[in-house]
């Protein structure tokens, strides 16, 4: 990547995680997006969460991000903004995901519940056995 560049990694990198799991919702229906408020609320308790954790970390120089990898724009008490956008961003990705594999798991016991014969015939086979 272009020296240019290198400044946006850390929200290309999110932005991809967020591009990469948007066939979730899309192809397998997770229903993430159409429940905006529900989101809305998980996404803001964690991000809430992590970024006091990340403040106090920050403040207690636990640990720092480089100049080189990020835009340099902090928002109150010296969060980089990648982080809050990590924040949000990789959440989001979590129930996308939670979501899509709940959504192929339902799926699958509806397919195997239609193969099965109905709990009458197995009782008789079972007693015939």
């Amino acid at each position: 990547m272009s020296p240019e560049l290198d400044r946006f990694q850390y929200l290309l990198l999110m932005a991809g995680c967020i591009a990469i799991t948007l066939p979730l919702e899309l192809v397998l229906g997770a229903r993430v997006y159409r429940r905006p408020l529900r989101l809305l609320r998980a996404l803001l308790v964690t991000a809430l969460v992590f970024s006091i954790w990340d403040v106090i970390a920050i403040g207690n120089g636990l640990w720092t991000y480089s100049a080189l990898f990020t835009t340099g724009v902090e928002l109150p008490f010296g969060l980089p903004l990648e982080e809050l956008v990590f924040f949000l961003a990789i959440p989001l990705c979590g129930v996308l995901t939670y979501e899509a594999v709940g959504r192929v798991l339902r799926f699958v016991r509806l397919c195997l519940d239609r193969r099965r014969p109905p709990s009458s015939t197995r009782r008789e086979a079972d007693q015939d056995a």
